[in-house]
Parts: structure tokens; sequence; C-alpha cells
């Protein structure tokens, strides 16, 4: 477990730079330049999550329940997880639905955390997925209150929005399809 909250501290700390030090990362890379930032960023980000990926697969050799979700909850789960591709695309895409969101990733992130802590109920699983829910819903607040959060431009069709959905939905065909199993080792049905 302590390897798994290491790399949750690595990981969500560097990501969290932004709420805590807003100017860092300007002052680093006005100083400096854009690689002083993005080297250090990049590398204390995939440290923190191949230490997030071993350390949770080490929890699951030897897992502690904390709570035991009824079945309900886990098929719940699998209806809560429909936003959460289109949601993350329509962060990268122009769209009405990031518009309408202003941080679609940070809304996907914790609808992720959420259904995965309905379905799961060891302590890796809190550690991970609450670790994630609740940086993300802070992270949000952050944005919210940042200077510069200003009116996103509102895109003049619907294509990027076409593009979230129908994508999103694809990807997540494929993992209920079948890519979860592959990927993580568990079907989510």
């Amino acid at each position: 477990m302590s390897v798994l909250v290491v790399g949750l501290l690595v990981f969500l700390g560097i990501h969290s730079l932004r709420i805590f030090v807003p100017d860092l990362r300007t002052g680093v890379m006005e100083a400096h330049g854009e690689r002083a930032w993005l080297l250090p960023y990049t590398a204390a980000s995939i440290l923190g999550l191949v230490l997030i990926i071993w350390g949770y697969g080490l929890a699951c050799l030897d897992p502690a329940l904390a709570y035991s979700p009824p079945a309900s909850l886990r098929h719940l789960a699998i209806l809560l997880l429909l936003p959460v591709f289109p949601l993350l695309i329509a962060a990268y895409v122009p769209t009405r639905l990031r518009v309408a969101v202003r941080h679609p990733m940070l809304l996907a992130t914790i609808l992720w955390g959420i259904a995965h802590l309905m379905a799961n109920g060891t302590l890796a699983d809190l550690a991970l997925f609450g670790g994630f829910a609740v940086w993300a819903a802070i992270d949000w607040i952050s944005a919210a209150n940042r200077p510069g959060n200003g009116k996103i431009r509102q895109p003049d069709g619907w294509t990027g929005d076409m593009i979230a959905i129908l994508g999103g939905l694809v990807i997540y065909g494929l993992i209920i399809g079948g890519l979860h199993q592959w990927l993580i080792g568990v079907s989510p049905l």
C-alpha cells in the first residue's frame, strides 16, 4: 500500500502545483524556458503513474477490505461511467460541452473515481479512486477561482461535440466489451 500512496503523492502532488502555487509554472517558464518546466513535470508524472500502477498491483495481492458494495451499485457504476470518455475527449476538442462544463476532464475524473468506489471496496481502491476524485474536485474549485478563467469561445458548429460523444461512446464500448479485462485483468461486467 505504501508504494501506491507514494505514487499518488507524487502524481497528484505534481498536478496540484497549480492549485497551491499558481504562478510557479509561469515563473519557471519565463525564467528558464519551457523545457525547464516540462521535463521535471513530465518525469514526476511518469514516475508517479508507474508507482501508482505498481503499488495498486501490489496492494491487490493482499487486499484489505474497507467495505463491501452491493451488486446494485456495481450496475449503477457502469452507467455512471458512460459520460466519462465523451468528457475526456471534450477536454481536447472545441465543443459546446466544454463551454457548458468548463473543465470536462476534471468532471470525468470525479465520475470515474466515484463509479469505481461504488464497485470496489478495498483500501487500495479507496486510496486510488477516492484520491483522484477528491483531487479533481479540489482542482475544479481551484480552477473556477483562478484569474483568467474567463469565458471559453463557443464553437461554430456541433462537429466537436459529435466527435466527443461518438468517440467517447466507442471507447466506452471497447472498455466494457473486453478492453478493461485485457488491460486491468477485471471485467466490469
